[in-house]
Order: C-alpha cells, then structure tokens, then sequence
C-alpha cells in the first residue's frame, strides 16, 4: 500500500440529537462537535440525526479544510439525518430507504417522517478500497416490554445485511457505523452480524476506554429520558463500529472509546449518546479472503428463525389493522350511502311532513367523509406494511431453507 503496510484509520461516530427547534441547547453542541472534530482530526466522521441541513452546511463550512469530502442524505419528509465528512475522497454515494419505517400517525416518535435509511460511500486510500455504510440508523425501540417496532426493526435490520452483501463485493473492506437501537444481544444485531459477517468493534478492540460495557446511552447524560434507563443502571449500547474485510485484507481494531460525561470546558455533553471513536488497523495479506458469513451455519439458522419468527407476529399484527381500517373504510361508506337515500328522498317529497335536519345532516355527512378518507389510508398503508412483512419473511425463509440445505 505504496510502501506502508498497515493503514491506520479513526473513525468518529455520533448521533448528534440536532432537531431544530426541539433538540436541547442544539446550536451551541453543534459548534462543539465542529470543535472537537477539527481539533481531533479524524479520517470518517459518522453522524446521525443531524436533520437541519443548515447545521450540516455550518459543519461543512467549519470542517473545510479539516475535512474537505463531504455528503448529506436525503431522504424522507425531514431528512435521514445521515451524513459523513472525511478526508480522503468518496468516489460515489448511494441511499437505501428501508421498505418499513414505523406509522405515520404516532407522531410523537416520528420516525416514519424521516425515512430512515442507509447511507452507502466507497473511497480510495493506501490501496484500499473500502465500501462504507458511513451512516445508518435504524427505528428506535421506545418500550422494551411492548416493543411493537421490532419487526420493522428486523426487516431494516435484514434489509441492511442485504445492502452490505451485495454492495462489498467489489470492496477490500466494509466498514458500518451509527446507531442501530438495538442491544448486543439482540436478535436484529445477530442477525445483521451473523449474516454479514461483521465484527464489534468494541468486542475486538485491543484497548478501550471509556463508559462502562461501551454503553452510549447512559442515565448521568442530562439529555436523557433517566425513566426510559430504570431497567439499565448503567446504560445501554446501541451505537456501534462494525467492520470486516472482504479480500486479502485483514482489519483489526487497535483502540476504542467513548465519551464520557460533558464537552471540555462545558456543562452540557455533546448529544444524549456518547461519541464512539475507534481507531482500525488495515494491513495486506498475502492470501485473498472471500465473503464469509459471521457465524456457524447452525447457529445462523436458529437466528434467522428467530428473527421470522418475530416478522411473522408482526405479519399478523398488520393483517389485523388492515382488517380492521378496511371495514371502518366500508362502514363509513355505508353511512354515506344511507345519508345520500335520505336525502334524495326528501328531494323526492317523501319526508315532506317533516322538517330537514340540515345542520346535523351535513355535520354527519363530513364526518363520514373523514372516517372514509383517514380509514381507506390506512388501509392502504397497513396493505403495503403487510406486504413488505411477507416479502422479508419469504427471503428470510429461503435464506434457512439454503442454510439447512448445505452439508
């Protein structure tokens, strides 16, 4: 790699929480996180939730000559939020838009108005070719006990190691970054890892520093939710650096941190998730490594039952609300139907010995109207919601079925 063997790569990931207008103390942590980038100096820069594209102009004016490639995605009725700055060249762009995203009327999470999405960027440095999922983030949990985003969340989940299999072929390393809401443990980061062969920056990192279990969504963070922690004392991780190579290439990662605690010299921290910053040591290899997946092939295929299993729940729980929108759609239909024989026989003198309700005849008749309209919505939405459930479970079992197939 004209001359050096090894690459060393820092790579900075952040959900920044930078909602205009809503997002606490928004402009000042802004300029602080351009700060500490320039100071730092970073090779990627991966942040998140930076929804106001005035921000990423402010941080892109600021980086310049720090960070002279940069891109924003977009994506949705907001914005993915997506965006990377970096110092070598990205020599192309690509947005993937998970097919499921959570529903329009629950308003108060609103991630269905963003679009959340994947983020692809390939760049050239050292003789490595690198495809790089710069920025990805997938729907938030909100209620662990009742968690009714999780097949959305494992579709996305599936959808992403789709993405990365099929774009990293021609790559000698794949690196993803952001926060994918999900815990360790969790069927979706399994399964993700398991299919892409993926490896956890934090579990292979020779030295580390910082929270505790490399948690990024900590209680002592004067941003968060303390109640949404209770069952968690010290926190959660959910933000990760996922890497892997691909051909005779091998990726190891040297160091990883966090932050902890406020910005140097403030009283706020940087965003409510801790900043993960991991440092990478590319190095050739005489021998050419194909695209493995990550784990036994016996394990994998109780994952991804595991992972159908929840898809299919979610399946029926679709096929309910689209039974139940369908036929308020049609009762609503109904109603006006009735209104509009009434009517016509008033028209006609059959109800001639009696007075017309017209105020509460018409009051009526638009509230019909707006069942008919807000049912037949989401009936249509809850249509599409279950055909994408169906597609994602027939790939999921044709993934198990190869799986059990190979000796």
């Amino acid at each position: 790699m004209e001359g050096d063997p090894t690459l060393r790569l820092r790579i900075f990931d952040l959900n920044c929480w930078a909602i205009r207008y809503l997002s606490k103390r928004r402009q000042e942590r802004v300029q602080l996180i351009g700060d500490v980038l320039r100071q730092e100096g970073f090779d990627l820069v991966l942040l998140q939730e930076v929804w106001s594209e005035r921000d990423y102009s402010d941080l892109k004016v600021k980086l310049g000559s720090c960070y002279p490639f940069s891109h924003y995605f977009r994506s949705g009725v907001i914005g993915s939020g997506l965006c990377v700055f970096s110092r070598f060249p990205i020599l192309d762009t690509l947005l993937y838009q998970y097919s499921l995203n959570g529903y329009p009327y629950m308003l108060q999470h609103g991630d269905w108005f963003c679009g959340k999405s994947v983020g692809l960027g390939r760049w050239r440095h050292g003789g490595v070719m690198a495809t790089l999922p710069p920025s990805c983030q997938l729907h938030a949990e909100y209620c662990r006990e009742k968690d009714a985003y999780l097949p959305h969340r494992l579709v996305q989940a599936w959808e992403l190691a789709q993405f990365i299999r099929h774009t990293s072929k021609a790559a000698d390393v794949v690196l993803v970054g952001g926060d994918l809401n999900m815990h360790p443990e969790d069927v979706g980061i399994r399964l993700l890892r398991g299919w892409t062969g993926l490896r956890d920056a934090f579990a292979e990192a020779t030295r580390f520093e910082g929270c505790e279990d490399g948690c990024t969504l900590v209680p002592n963070n004067c941003f968060t939710v303390k109640s949404e922690l209770l069952p968690f004392p010290l926190g959660i991780r959910i933000d990760y650096v996922l890497y892997k190579a691909v051909s005779s290439f091998t990726v190891k990662c040297e160091e990883l941190k966090t932050t902890t605690g406020t910005a140097p010299g403030m009283d706020i921290p940087f965003s409510d998730h801790e900043a993960v910053m991991a440092t990478l040591q590319i190095r050739r290899q005489g021998q050419a490594v194909g695209d493995t997946l990550g784990t036994a092939e016996a394990t994998l295929a109780d994952v991804v039952t595991e992972a159908r299993t929840e898809v299919g729940v979610g399946l029926r729980a679709a096929q309910r609300q689209r039974y139940s929108t369908g036929r308020m759609a049609v009762l609503a239909l109904l109603l006006l139907l009735l209104q509009a024989v009434a009517a016509l026989g008033t028209l006609m003198g059959l109800g001639a010995g009696q007075p017309f309700p017209k105020f509460s005849f018409t009051l009526l008749a638009f509230l019909a109207i707006g069942v008919l309209f807000l049912a037949t919505g989401l009936h249509l939405f809850h249509t599409m919601e279950v055909k994408m459930l169906q597609g994602t479970e027939e790939q999921m079992r044709m993934a198990l079925r190869t799986l059990q197939e190979r000796p």
